[in-house]
């Protein structure tokens, strides 16, 4: 019997914005069969990252392109670089412009040197947006697969 691939969500949301983001991630993991955990930044209990195949990591960008400290927390709680971590971010360019929008996903998904690009989401993913969180993570799926296959 082939044991189901697990992911986790680990999202960090004031506005809500992320939260949506992370749920639909569930939505479209759960329709390619991956079993899923969320897990909120700063409210739930550490996550022991070992036990997942894949970790996505959702934050907003704070003040002028900082990651929130509750993120910076969750990193130090992993305490290391795990090679499956895929980042995603929500941000508004009405008040950063483009070079601050959804800086703080582009800083995490340097510093994990994560093998897909992160996700950019204006504001909420509804409408047209919706669509490009699904293709992002069946990207995520399908490269990760062809990752496996290579190794």
């Amino acid at each position: 019997m082939v044991s189901k691939l697990k992911a986790i969500i680990a999202y960090l949301s004031y506005s809500g914005n992320t939260k949506e983001t992370a749920e639909l991630i569930e939505e479209t993991l759960l329709k390619e069969n991956v079993e899923v955990e969320m897990h909120r930044i700063g409210i739930d209990l550490p996550i022991s990252p070992e036990q997942y195949d894949y970790i996505f990591l959702g934050t907003f960008t704070w003040e002028r392109g900082s990651t929130p400290d509750e993120v910076k927390d969750f990193v130090l709680e992993i305490g290391y670089k795990p090679p499956n971590i895929f980042v995603f971010g929500t941000g508004d360019t009405q008040f950063g412009g483009d070079d601050l929008f959804c800086l703080a996903a582009s800083k995490l998904a340097i510093f994990y040197n994560s093998s897909y690009p992160e996700l950019k989401i204006e504001q909420s993913p509804r409408g047209s947006q919706a669509k490009k969180v699904i293709d992002w993570v069946e990207g995520v799926l399908y490269g990760a697969k062809y990752n496996l296959k290579q190794g």
